[in-house]
């Protein structure tokens, strides 16, 4: 079935009161749940194709499956749970709500993610992601378990241009891995308090014990300054 019927249907569901919608045999069609606004629960059993819950504003969406590049992008409010792995630019700029990845991710996870008055995006990576995440981050919250992965990142780039917000990692990260703008700062009590209920509910949504995440054993990463490349321009 070709993605523009399916996402039309999807959305004349949505708008009609349907509150829960199960799609089967998923293969590669692009974004579902753009732009669904609402408190409807979307079930994805197969593989959905580029831009999952794109500009979605509320309702859940539950991958049964890996995802491909950009699952939340621009996402408002709502949530994306992916039973699997995903793509490249996972929650590209997005703006509320949350993205669980249980698996791994590729490249650019969580670029130009923001938050703005109460919308605070969070991105749970369960395993690793590759180069260059949290680029030009200027808001919410990445948190990376590495599940099975040792160390948990081992790519570079980690917050380059990073402006606001935090990205925090499991275990200690190779300062040489910080990109242009980020620093290293410690992980406190403090810090797990406030991180305790992501890491609860993440851990609840795929049944893993969240006992042996619950320390102070992470790594943040924040911005050195709010304006990491002033220095990189001339003005007249």
């Amino acid at each position: 079935m070709h993605y523009s019927p399916l996402n039309k249907m999807i959305r004349e569901a949505v708008a009609s009161g349907v509150k829960e919608i199960v799609l089967n045999n998923v293969l590669g069609q692009r974004f579902i749940g753009n732009g669904v606004r609402g408190d409807a629960k979307i079930t994805i059993n197969g593989v959905p194709g580029g831009d999952l819950g794109m500009f979605m504003s509320g309702p859940e969406c539950e991958v049964f499956g890996n995802a491909e590049h950009a699952p939340g992008n621009t996402m408002d409010y709502g949530s994306l749970i992916i039973h699997g792995s995903a793509g490249d630019a996972v929650a590209h700029s997005m703006r509320g709500g949350k993205v669980f990845v249980k698996g791994s991710i590729g490249y650019r996870g969580g670029i130009h993610m923001k938050e703005y008055e109460g919308k605070r995006p969070i991105l749970v990576i369960g395993g690793t992601s590759h180069a260059f995440l949290g680029e030009y981050m200027a808001g919410g919250l990445i948190l990376v378990l590495g599940i099975g992965e040792e160390p948990t990142i081992q790519d570079r780039g980690i917050g380059s241009g990073i402006h606001g917000g935090e990205i925090v990692i499991r275990g200690d990260v190779d300062e040489k891995l910080l990109g242009v703008g980020a620093k290293k700062v410690k992980f406190n009590e403090d810090d797990l308090e406030r991180l305790t209920p992501v890491i609860k509910d993440f851990c609840e949504r795929f049944d893993i014990d969240s006992s042996q995440f619950l320390d102070t054993n992470y790594s943040r990463i924040i911005p050195a300054s709010s304006r990491p490349f002033a220095g990189k321009y001339t003005w007249e």
